[in-house]
């Protein structure tokens, strides 16, 4: 058997799909070698690369993840430079194996072995494993790892070029270069190449980009070839091929589990320099916005706690696709969704409105009260996101949502008895004496009210919503401000006229808050015969 594709004829035998399984007609796809510098197996469909070995190296295409060097028991290619003649052979070494190879109409390439004792073919090696073996997937300057959710990023140094597409799974548009290359900058200004603050990241076992060219040279001059010629963006190297240097765009690359080449891919300084700050619980990558700079001038920064997930915007768009159908409510911070992550854990993903009233303060202020809290009343954080105008927060998921959800529903209200009403107000007793007293910081939240508590499968409550909290420390136990935030209706009247908050501020909120519980009839909405709010209403049967 032989494929094989004379350069100077442009002749060509190649392997053709069947239209259908049951349709022997000509498909779409065809199996080819195309010599490009390198030689590789290509896959096309309707004239387009579907899938690519990666360059020959003597012994293996170094793209397949799946194969040894004998995996076709005597599969080479062979390069003749006399005649411009490249193809593939197979030469078995025993006549008694059985094995034929089959283009499937769906575009997959699949070696059949006879195994005698099952009496039966069974297949060996496939082009196709997973959907980043689809040539481009992730369009230019993405990478794809078939072992994260969702499979595509970009590359360090680089963002998605159409945010919209690639929070639909579109992932096609690829990504851009954030910073320019040092080189180019200095070349654009008429100097010479600045080399020194261009660097390249490492990065390990991966299936090189397409159309790379070649170089004899030794792998310790590749990178200073790369280095000395702005236009290289990229270089690898493997002993049986030598120095691959990439210019242009860097299309298909794979992230492997095992095998594959070390790429080194070219950044400017500033993005090998930057460093990752983790606050607690959550990271924040510095430079993103500027928003680590802001962040030194308000809080305490560079502590390295325990850290959870720095998600990313591809991430939680896949978990949620922020559809409607998933939006668990919207409140003055944003529009929460409800989510899942590859490994099945649920999540509420609070996304920053762009009309919100709310912004980076609020948003950096929550982190930084909720990332030192921990108790069972009070929501837990996984995590953040910052990525150019998108500020995410992740929160474990609680199937009941917020309080008023049931308790001002005529319907759900009523599975709300008393001893479900006594728990729920014993839970948020437990969270707010924490937040007063019981944590290494004093927290005011300022914004206690039935949307801020959520409730868990079995209803029991935890406080939410740190955006507007105040930290207090050492001996400071009241504060002042100018900029009075929160729910009217629940605000203490000291805070609403004169800005001046306290622990007692809480406890206004948390004593209308039970009136709501125990009436089942919200603040805001209660007006009597007297025209008296529920508060009101309550006062005035206690006092009159």
């Amino acid at each position: 058997m032989k494929i094989s594709t004379d350069v100077k004829t442009g002749c060509k035998v190649q392997t053709k799909s069947w239209k259908s399984p049951d349709d022997p007609s000509n498909g779409n796809f065809v199996q080819g070698i195309e010599p490009f510098s390198i030689p590789k197996g290509v896959i096309w469909n309707n004239n387009q690369i579907y899938f690519r070995t990666g360059p020959w190296n003597g012994r293996i295409y170094i793209g397949l993840i799946n194969v040894n060097r004998v995996y076709f028991d005597g599969f080479y290619v062979v390069a003749d430079d006399v005649e411009k003649t490249y193809y593939e052979t197979y030469e078995y070494s025993t006549d008694s194996r059985l094995i034929y190879f089959e283009l499937e109409s769906n575009g997959r390439y699949v070696e059949r072995i006879w195994d005698a004792g099952k009496a039966d073919w069974i297949n060996g090696y496939s082009s196709y494993l997973t959907d980043c073996d689809v040539y481009g997937k992730c369009g230019a300057f993405g990478i794809c790892d078939s072992t994260k959710r969702p499979i595509c990023s970009c590359l360090k140094g680089f963002k998605p070029r159409n945010i919209e597409e690639w929070s639909r799974g579109n992932w096609s548009s690829g990504c851009f270069r954030t910073t320019p290359l040092h080189c180019q900058r200095d070349n654009n200004n008429g100097s010479e190449a600045g080399q020194g603050d261009d660097g390249f990241l490492k990065l390990k076992k991966m299936k090189v980009p397409a159309f790379p060219d070649q170089s004899s040279i030794t792998n310790g001059e590749c990178k200073d070839q790369c280095m000395k010629n702005c236009s290289c963006v990229a270089y690898a190297y493997d002993a049986g091929i030598g120095c691959m240097l990439w210019s242009g765009d860097l299309i298909d690359v794979q992230k492997f589990s095992n095998r594959g080449v070390d790429l080194y891919i070219r950044l400017p300084s500033s993005e090998l320099g930057k460093l990752v700050f983790h606050i607690d619980h959550v990271c924040f990558i510095n430079h993103v916005s500027g928003l680590a700079d802001k962040w030194n001038r308000e809080s305490s920064i560079g502590v390295k706690l325990q850290q959870l997930p720095l998600f990313n915007f591809e991430e939680l768009a896949t978990a949620t696709n922020f559809h409607p159908q998933k939006k668990l409510g919207q409140g003055g911070f944003g529009p929460v969704y409800r989510g899942t992550l590859d490994d099945g854990k649920e999540i509420a993903v609070k996304r920053l409105s762009k009309a919100s009233g709310q912004g980076l303060e609020e948003f950096m202020n929550e982190v930084a009260v909720i990332s030192k809290l921990q108790h069972r009343n009070l929501v837990k954080l996984f995590g953040c996101c910052v990525e150019a105008e998108e500020k995410m927060l992740v929160y474990e998921f609680m199937p009941n949502k917020s309080l008023d959800a049931f308790l001002f529903d005529p319907v759900k209200q009523k599975l709300l008895d008393w001893r479900k009403r006594f728990n729920i107000i014993e839970g948020i007793s437990r969270g707010l004496l924490y937040l007063h007293r019981d944590s290494r910081l004093k927290i005011i939240h300022r914004d206690l009210k039935a949307s801020n508590v959520l409730l868990d499968q079995e209803l029991n409550s935890k406080i939410s919503d740190f955006g507007i909290a105040r930290i207090f420390g050492g001996d400071e136990n009241q504060a002042n401000t100018k900029r009075v935030v929160g729910t009217y209706g629940y605000m203490s009247p000291e805070y609403a006229m004169h800005g001046r908050f306290l622990e007692k501020s809480d406890v206004f909120s948390y004593g209308v808050l039970l009136l709501e519980i125990v009436s089942g009839r919200r603040n805001t909405s209660f007006y009597n015969k007297d025209d008296l709010s529920l508060l009101g209403y309550h006062y005035s049967k206690i006092y009159f």
